[in-house]
């Protein structure tokens, strides 16, 4: 069956899964390569897991050659925050803040010229999957990076400088 899918966006979307549950727990599809009517041209070619302590921020980074970030948050609790900072984008300046968990299975994916990054906002450490549709060149590099309170990232809803720290308004 076919998840859910809510595009939030500037391209990112969160799809949930369906979940077939009985008295063992459940089962739920993460990705089918016939699922490319809404994640088109998404071929994983590399997964990462990464690991963070709470109160942990992993931010601010962007690809530079097309790279999709799926994310699946197997432990924890993490915010999950995308920025555009091209000034020629129709989106410019708009953020984007997530929270997921692992209690509610879900992938977020991001196009990756977006500014993103994570912050682990609960009390044990977290456990992010990510499914990548480019292979990591450790000759080259396809990122560039900012720090995670670079002045650049303007919130818009504040238009003072992103704060990790805030809670997610509605």
């Amino acid at each position: 069956m076919k998840p859910e899918i809510l595009e939030l966006g500037m391209g990112i979307k969160k799809i949930i899964p369906v979940l077939h549950n009985d008295d063992r727990g459940f089962l739920g599809e993460l990705f089918r390569e016939d699922w490319n009517d809404f994640i088109p041209d998404f071929f994983p070619k590399q997964f990462l897991i990464s690991q963070s302590k709470p109160g942990i921020v992993r931010a601010w980074h962007r690809h530079l050659q097309n790279q999709i970030d799926m994310l699946f948050v197997r432990k924890g609790t993490l915010k999950i925050c995308a920025y555009d900072g091209d000034k020629n984008s129709k989106s410019y300046g708009q953020l984007i803040e997530i929270i997921s968990d692992s209690k509610t299975p879900e992938l977020i994916i991001i196009p990756g010229h977006l500014w993103h990054g994570t912050k682990n906002i609960g009390t044990e450490t977290s456990e992010t999957i990510y499914f990548i549709n480019n292979l990591y060149d450790y000759d080259n590099p396809d990122e560039e990076r900012i720090n995670f309170d670079d002045s650049s990232i303007i919130d818009p809803k504040t238009q003072k400088l992103f704060d990790w720290n805030m809670e997610k308004s509605s």
